[in-house]
C-alpha cells in the first residue's frame, strides 16, 4: 500500500507540476526577458516524399521536405517572433533538411544541425506515428542541449522531431503538433523547468495575425 500511495504521489505531483505552467500570452511574454530554451517540432512536410536514404544529407530527393504548408508556418512564427522582439541566442536543428530550414525560418538565422536531434527513430514510419520514448540514450542527449542555459537575455531555439521529444520527455509528449514547442526555462545549477507548450495558433493570437 505504501508503494502505491507513492506512485500515487509522485503521479499527482507530475498533474500539479504542468498545470502550473504559465498561460500562453504570459509564458509569450515571458520569453522577451531571455532564459528559456524553445524546442520545436519541425512544421509539416510533403508526406508524398518518402524517407528513402534520409542520413544522407546532402541528398534532398532521398529526405522528405517541408511542404509549402509547413514553410508557411514556420514563417507565421518565425513572423510572430520578430514582431515580439523575443531575443534568439543559439539554433540547433536535426540534420535532415526539414528540421534545418524549419529552424532557419523560424529564427531568422543559419542553424547548427547536431546529431542529438536528428530523427531517433530512423526515419522509421511506425516508429514516426507512435513515439514511445523508448530511446533513453536519444531522450538524454536532447535533455542535455535543454538544460544548458542560453546567454544572458537570450532564448535557445532547438528544432528536432516527434520521436526525439517523446525520447526526451515521454510518451505523453508524443502528442506534440507540427510546429509546436515545448518551452523550458534555463536553471544555471539544474535541469531546466518545464514552463508551458505553445502552438503556432498561440503566436498568431499573441501578435493578433
Amino acid at each position: 500500500m505504501n508503494v502505491l500511495c507513492r506512485l500515487a504521489l509522485v503521479v499527482l505531483l507530475a498533474g500539479i507540476s504542468r498545470h502550473a505552467a504559465a498561460d500562453t500570452p504570459e509564458l509569450i511574454d515571458s520569453l522577451k526577458q531571455g532564459g528559456f530554451v524553445l524546442i520545436f517540432r519541425h512544421t509539416a512536410t510533403d508526406d508524398s516524399q518518402k524517407d528513402v536514404y534520409p542520413f544522407k544529407f546532402d541528398d534532398m530527393s532521398a529526405q522528405r521536405q517541408l511542404s509549402d504548408k509547413g514553410r508557411d508556418m514556420a514563417r507565421q512564427i518565425g513572423a510572430a517572433i520578430k514582431a515580439l522582439a523575443i531575443p534568439i541566442g543559439d539554433v540547433y536543428s536535426s540534420r535532415l533538411n526539414r528540421a534545418i530550414e524549419a529552424g532557419k525560418l523560424i529564427s531568422g538565422r543559419e542553424v547548427k544541425p547536431v546529431g542529438a536531434l536528428t530523427d531517433s527513430s530512423n526515419a522509421s514510419a511506425s516508429g514516426m506515428a507512435n513515439p514511445t520514448g523508448a530511446n533513453a540514450k536519444a531522450g538524454q542527449a536532447v535533455r542535455q542541449l535543454v538544460d544548458a542555459p542560453p546567454k544572458a537575455g537570450n532564448n535557445n531555439f532547438l528544432i528536432t522531431h516527434k520521436t526525439n521529444i517523446a525520447d526526451a520527455f515521454g510518451k505523453e509528449a508524443g502528442d506534440v503538433q507540427e510546429g509546436e514547442a515545448f518551452v523550458y526555462k534555463a536553471s544555471g545549477s539544474g535541469p531546466a523547468t518545464f514552463a508551458g507548450r505553445i502552438k503556432i495558433a498561440d503566436w498568431a493570437a499573441k501578435t493578433g495575425k
